[in-house]
């Protein structure tokens, strides 16, 4: 219960964070003008809260919101093709209740997952700053002391391992890879893929069957139970 709580007051604080100007106003300029297959919707236009399970085992760490994504719907890449293609993952190697990602209240769980990302808000061309990443960092240092179980950390692309890194002061830092794991001495492992971005999804950098591995990979690893997420209520 303590647990779940300090989550809880920790979106709470991203919600209303507003230290970085640049995001503030792309975000909410975002979020007013809108996309116009978009337009009868509301957008969310805020910094986007983490999701998940608490007592998660596998932790995602993405990059940061998208525009028209989680910008739109108000929870992690939810609404766009990226989080098309993390979902279905998610829900065929058993982290996810269900396969699609529509909406804040579409009735999505995760089962031993919770995802994350260093930054919040949705930045112009999906480029955050140095700056604006380390004014964020501080939000991911907190998740990492939340999270108790997590065994398996798992980097989307290499902006998301770096972060890691830093919160996590690992020194020396192997290079970005594809399928890299590192050890963490607090025993916990840095497993890192490819973003799951359309501009690796649709180019074929990442496969399902790639991506399919990964999970497989992080499910061996962090000891999680064969259980197909269909029938957890």
């Amino acid at each position: 219960m303590v647990q779940f709580m300090s989550l809880s007051k920790l979106n709470k604080d991203i919600i209303e964070c507003r230290k970085c100007p640049r995001l503030v106003e792309w975000r909410e300029r975002v979020a007013a003008e809108k996309r116009a297959s978009f337009r009868d919707q509301e957008y969310w236009g805020k910094p986007v809260p983490s999701f998940g399970d608490p007592k998660a085992k596998l932790l995602i760490v993405g990059l940061a919101p998208a525009a028209h994504g989680a910008n739109r719907t108000g929870r992690m890449f939810t609404g766009d093709r990226s989080g098309d293609f993390l979902f279905s993952a998610l829900y065929r190697a058993g982290y996810a209740t269900q396969p699609d990602a529509i909406s804040s209240d579409d009735g999505m769980k995760l089962l031993d997952a919770y995802i994350t990302a260093p930054v919040r808000c949705a930045p112009p061309q999906n480029k955050p700053t140095a700056l604006e990443q380390k004014t964020c960092s501080d939000y991911l240092k907190r998740e990492f002391t939340y999270l108790n179980n997590v065994k398996v950390i798992l980097a989307l692309g290499s902006i998301g391992y770096t972060a890691i890194s830093k919160e996590l002061n690992i020194t020396p830092r192997p290079k970005f890879a594809h399928g890299l794991e590192v050890q963490l001495k607090s025993g916990e492992i840095i497993l890192c893929s490819y973003h799951v971005s359309q501009q690796n999804t649709f180019t074929g950098r990442l496969t399902e069957e790639m991506f399919d591995a990964v999970l497989e990979r992080a499910k061996k690893l962090s000891g999680k139970n064969k259980q197909r997420a269909s029938r957890q209520s």
